[in-house]
């Protein structure tokens, strides 16, 4: 049975959502704050996090923050809930490493949608825990990236990015096609972040960033990945 975790300071969220969710056959566990729910994740293991991005003490960035530095925390994903008018922070929250978000008022079967599509995700991603392409080796279970045998540090959306591109080695992404899959369809961005990403990973992973080895850029359209695997 998979877990999941509700933090939202209104009771009345919480037992909707919790009702909802237990309907679908998930074990549902909530909070009213964030230090509540990071004590929570400290003793029990979630498949996914219901995160409002408005909350008392620590409000939902920072503990989308910390999650994302906790390994033991940082793949599971996060959906947060976010009142009309929080625009920007909801970029942030979606740069924090945040893997959707859904606006206050939401409909429960859009939610309900939505968790599915992340839990799906999250199943698939398992299926290819390690890849071994060349001197580059990303392990999902450890949540790390090695470069010739170094652990380098990045941040969750490059881990994404990466980790998609060379699960797909030879195919050619365009940026928006990137753009959806690893900030969601609905990211207000635009295409110029995936560059940046990008620009960081071969800044982290490449011999030489400016004859780069592993990402390939093809102008005009996007990217692939190269690599042979060992």
């Amino acid at each position: 049975m998979e877990s999941i975790l509700i933090v939202d300071d209104e009771a009345a969220i919480r037992e909707l959502l919790k009702y909802n969710l237990e309907k679908e056959g998930y074990k549902v566990t909530s909070a009213s704050d964030g230090e509540h729910a990071l004590n929570l994740m400290d003793k029990s293991k979630f498949n996914l996090v219901i995160l409002d991005l408005m909350l008392p003490g620590i409000n939902g960035l920072e503990v989308c923050r910390k999650m994302r530095q906790d390994h033991s925390l940082s793949t599971i994903p996060i959906i947060m809930l976010t009142a009309k008018g929080e625009e920007i922070d909801k970029v942030v929250g979606l740069e924090l490493g945040a893997d959707d978000y859904v606006t206050k008022p939401f409909g429960v079967r859009e939610l309900l949608a939505r968790i599915k599509v992340r839990l799906r995700r999250t199943s698939l991603d398992r299926e290819e825990d390690i890849i071994v392409k060349g001197d580059l080796v990303i392990d999902s279970n450890a949540f790390s990236i090695k470069v010739r045998n170094e652990e380098v540090d990045f941040t969750p959306k490059e881990f994404e990015l990466l980790k998609l591109l060379a699960t797909h080695p030879g195919k050619v992404y365009t940026r928006d096609e990137l753009l959806e899959k690893i900030w969601g369809y609905e990211y207000p961005g635009d295409t110029r972040t995936v560059d940046v990403h990008v620009r960081h990973l071969r800044q982290k992973i490449e011999n030489d960033p400016s004859n780069p080895e592993y990402i390939e850029t093809l102008r005009g359209i996007g990217y692939r990945f190269h690599g042979k695997s060992s």
